[in-house]
């Protein structure tokens, strides 16, 4: 797919931006393959670069006396932008472009595999977080954890790092187990260890139960061995009712 059929317009001339609502403003409107660029036409000085993949809803409101209408973008970051568009065709074809541009299904033609820097990189950013350092500043505190390599080339989970800290008492076969029980095979793993009181913060997938409520021994003993004797916890499920039971 080339990223020119999806942009039908790729520029317009006077269209007017509210951004934030109560600002409005007469600009140049450009779509490129991963951006929508704002430039004001009275000050060159301001500018919005807006990535499509922060674009979380694209609304229409079309204009009820004369064509054209209003595109509102609202962003995953709680910004609001509108655009006022004049023409039919001009309005649908930002509208649509937004639309696909901002929902697109292969990873491989978001941004990042297009981003070249025009400057020299310092720094490697998969060496500047290494699990065996920070392990070394939990052992200070809690000696009930270990690093676990059961992912090593990703084999039981590709959103896992190779290597991850879970219990000390769960052995690799127990974590191979319990990652064919939870979604994605995102077994538990620690994310967040609070010094001072010694509670832990875990992430893990949803557990598979389907709709004979099947169960797992080595999950229930990770999360009994986290918990501790006479312990509570919270599980906290992050989306909504639906999404986890279509998920089961």
């Amino acid at each position: 797919m080339e990223f020119a059929e999806l942009i039908k317009t790729p520029k317009l001339d006077a269209i007017r931006v509210a951004y934030p609502i109560d600002q409005s403003m007469e600009a140049t409107l450009c779509i490129t393959s991963h951006h929508l660029i704002v430039s004001s036409r009275s000050d060159t000085t301001q500018e919005l670069w807006l990535l499509h993949s922060m674009v979380d809803i694209v609304e229409r409101k079309p204009n009820v006396n004369s064509s054209g209408g209003t595109v509102v973008l609202k962003c995953k970051d709680f910004r609001i932008i509108e655009l006022e568009i004049n023409g039919w065709m001009e309005f649908n074809n930002v509208c649509n472009s937004m639309e696909w541009l901002s929902n697109l299904d292969d990873p491989r033609l978001l941004y990042p595999h297009f981003y070249r820097a025009m400057y020299d990189l310092v720094e490697n950013g998969w060496n500047a977080f290494r699990i065996e350092t920070e392990f070394s500043n939990l052992l200070m505190f809690s000696d009930d954890w270990r690093i676990s390599y059961v992912n090593k080339d990703f084999a039981v989970c590709p959103s896992y790092p190779e290597a991850v800290i879970v219990p000390k008492p769960i052995d690799d076969d127990c974590l191979a187990s319990i990652a064919s029980f939870r979604c994605l095979g995102r077994f538990p793993v620690l994310s967040y260890f609070h010094r001072t009181a010694k509670t832990v913060l875990l992430r893990s997938g949803q557990p598979m139960v389907g709709t004979n409520s099947k169960r797992c021994k080595d999950d229930e003993k990770l999360i009994n061995t986290v918990l501790g004797s006479g312990k509570r916890g919270y599980i906290i499920e992050t989306r909504t009712q639906n999404l986890a039971q279509l998920a089961r």
